[in-house]
């Protein structure tokens, strides 16, 4: 029988204390004394890195001191020549004339070519402290590198590496130096507050849409009483109604190309009625569900179309093809505009999102996801290239092309079914509970809020604004009730900014954004 050698035990210590010890002896060899530093080499490399790249700014400090005391005694006493004198110390020499990049290996120098000189580094830094201020210093920190080589005479010039020096001075002495202003708060524009001039009644049923014609003479409003109705702007009174729609009259629109009036409804149709016949001449079918707004291309022959069925279309007018079926809301859509720019196609949807969309591909090129709640309603700047959605949480600005966020018009705190504005600035939202309010579009400035009372004999809960216009002069703002009303504004002339101030007081965030 084989005899099992005894293992021995030993305490940890004094195996840790061994294991250290064998990693010692394996690593002792990278411990070996250094090798001695040669004090010639390392003197010479910092003398060498102290050149290249701190040479511009070693002895910058002393220079300052001297120049200011010059200036203290005489402020043109340093005048050009010396700068002239110091570029005969570090002489450098660029070809520029009519072969600023020759293709050859020599450089072919003809009767336009010339020879001239670039300022020195130390040059560059004395000329910067003593050229003649102008106005237009005031609003600089100190003369820039491109000016003391035009102060210094002669064409284009290769310039030295000192851009950044003389911009980085600082502003210890507090002498070259101009402390920038603080950005300015702009103060909205004072626009007259609008006041109810005129009610037209004639509607059996909320009046939903409106739409100004080209040449001002009337304007036509759809309702839920199934009826488009045509009525003189100047005297308001009725001149025309068109049935042919079997539901509420959701969206009108009238082309300024053609003799033509569109309409939209919830009964699934578009209708083109021709207005010197007074009859539909073409319907445009496709959509699945009700039809909430439409709106005409400015300069193409299409309409587009938006609904219930969370799809926006587009038809040519004259073929009555469905061009394009725009996807991707996941909700009812509220609201389509056109322009005759990029994005030509904006959508704003009950699924919070708004889309600009690229025409030509048929498909969306941006979604906006700021909004937390239903957009109802959308609005093109006339004159910027910005427009406007409405929610319940806020009016949010933005801008083209791509749907850069601007601002938050906040305050209007109902479901906003209704936006329009006018070339003055003069952004008006209009509400469910008959609230509308009045902006100045540049600061977000809520500088008038309506409550207009219902038609006598409508119940206060049929208070609801649906749409509003402008109609072609901006002078006169219509709006739809649900009271079976059009309500019709106008600017109140004997306002004054001494009778109705601006009382603005932004937001800290506002004050943050300017």
């Amino acid at each position: 029988m084989a005899q099992v050698e005894e293992v021995q035990k030993h305490s940890v210590h004094t195996l840790v204390f061994r294991s250290l010890k064998r990693t010692h002896d394996m690593f002792v060899g990278d411990q070996a004394k250094p090798i001695p530093l040669d004090e010639a080499s390392h003197n010479l490399k910092m003398a060498l890195k102290m050149q290249f790249e701190y040479g511009t700014v070693q002895h910058l400090p002393a220079e300052r001191e001297h120049h200011e005391r010059t200036l203290q005694v005489d402020p043109f006493s340093y005048s050009q020549q010396s700068y002239v004198q110091e570029q005969h110390q570090e002489p450098e020499y660029v070809i520029a004339g009519t072969h600023p990049y020759p293709s050859g290996p020599g450089i072919a120098l003809t009767d336009g070519t010339q020879i001239q000189k670039t300022p020195s580094e130390a040059a560059v830094h004395s000329l910067a402290m003593v050229l003649p201020r102008t106005r237009q210093d005031a609003v600089r920190t100190a003369a820039s590198v491109q000016e003391i080589h035009r102060h210094a005479g002669g064409g284009e010039r290769v310039l030295p590496p000192v851009s950044a020096l003389v911009e980085g001075l600082s502003n210890s002495s507090g002498s070259l130096l101009v402390s920038r202003k603080p950005p300015s708060l702009p103060k909205p524009q004072w626009h007259p507050p609008w006041k109810l001039y005129r009610v037209i009644s004639g509607h059996l049923g909320w009046v939903r849409c409106i739409a100004v014609e080209p040449g001002n003479q009337w304007f036509v409003t759809g309702s839920a009483d199934r009826t488009i109705k045509i009525w003189e702007l100047a005297t308001g009174k009725l001149k025309l109604s068109l049935t042919g729609h079997i539901s509420t009259v959701r969206g009108v629109a009238v082309s300024a190309r053609s003799p033509y009036l569109f309409s939209c409804g919830e009964d699934k149709q578009v209708k083109c009625w021709d207005l010197e016949y007074n009859k539909v001449i073409r319907h445009y079918h496709g959509h699945l569900s009700a039809i909430y707004a439409l709106d005409l291309h400015p300069t193409i022959d299409i309409v587009a179309t938006c609904g219930r069925d969370a799809t926006t279309r587009i038809w040519d007018i004259r073929t009555k093809a469905n061009v394009h079926t725009l996807t991707g809301h996941t909700n009812t859509v509220a609201d389509v505009k056109c322009q005759a720019v990029e994005p030509q196609v904006i959508t704003g949807s009950h699924d919070c999102t708004v889309r600009l969309w690229d025409i030509t591909a048929g498909k969306s090129r941006a979604t906006l996801t700021n909004h937390k709640k239903s957009i109802r309603s959308l609005v093109v700047h006339p004159r910027q290239y910005m427009f406007a959605s409405a929610s319940p949480d806020n009016i949010k600005q933005w801008k083209f092309p791509d749907g850069v966020f601007i601002q938050n018009l906040s305050g209007h705190n109902a479901i906003i079914n209704c936006l329009a504005i006018n070339s003055d600035g003069v952004l008006v939202s209009g509400a469910d509970n008959g609230t509308m309010h009045l902006w100045d579009w540049r600061t977000g400035y809520n500088f008038q809020r309506v409550h207009a009372a219902v038609q006598p004999g409508s119940l206060d809960s049929e208070s609801g604004i649906f749409s509003c216009a402008f109609d072609q002069s901006e002078s006169r703002l219509i709006t739809a009730e649900a009271d079976k009303t059009i309500k019709l504004y106008k600017e109140d002339d004997t306002a004054t900014e001494e009778t109705h101030p601006i009382n603005w007081k932004p937001e800290i965030m506002k004050r943050k954004r300017f």
